[in-house]
């Protein structure tokens, strides 16, 4: 069973940044597109960004376009998620997820994943 722990969350004043930081248990870490969604309280759960196996593809909700980027070290078995010019509406607990398969991107539903880390909550306040 493939493990995804989640870490680098924590509260944060707008306009800063953070580093999200997600590693996986387990082989072929670098044949997975990876993927952040978060979930606020009332909310679906929201695609955030991906990244595919090729390490140069990669994806973005056009809320967080132009502030967030997702990256990868294979040799660590880790994802990360910069985040900056961070804004009140981000708060949210953020997950990573693995795509059920190698060499295949299910897309931005949230319900395509079934590997899930156990969330990282990121406040950031005004």
């Amino acid at each position: 069973q493939v493990q995804l722990v989640e870490s680098g969350g924590g509260l944060v004043q707008a306009g800063g940044s953070l580093r999200l930081s997600c590693t996986v248990s387990g082989r072929s870490f670098a044949s997975y597109a990876m993927v952040w969604f978060r979930h606020s309280p009332g909310k679906e759960r929201e695609f955030v960004a991906a990244i595919l196996w090729t390490d140069i593809n990669t994806y973005y909700a056009e809320s967080v376009k132009g502030r967030f980027t997702i990256s990868r070290d294979n040799a660590k078995n880790t994802v990360y998620l910069q985040m900056d010019s961070l804004k009140p509406g981000d708060t949210a607990v953020y997950y990573c997820a693995r795509d059920q398969r190698p060499f295949y991107y299910s897309g931005k539903s949230y319900t395509a994943y079934a590997d899930w880390g156990q969330g990282t909550q990121v406040t950031v306040s005004s």
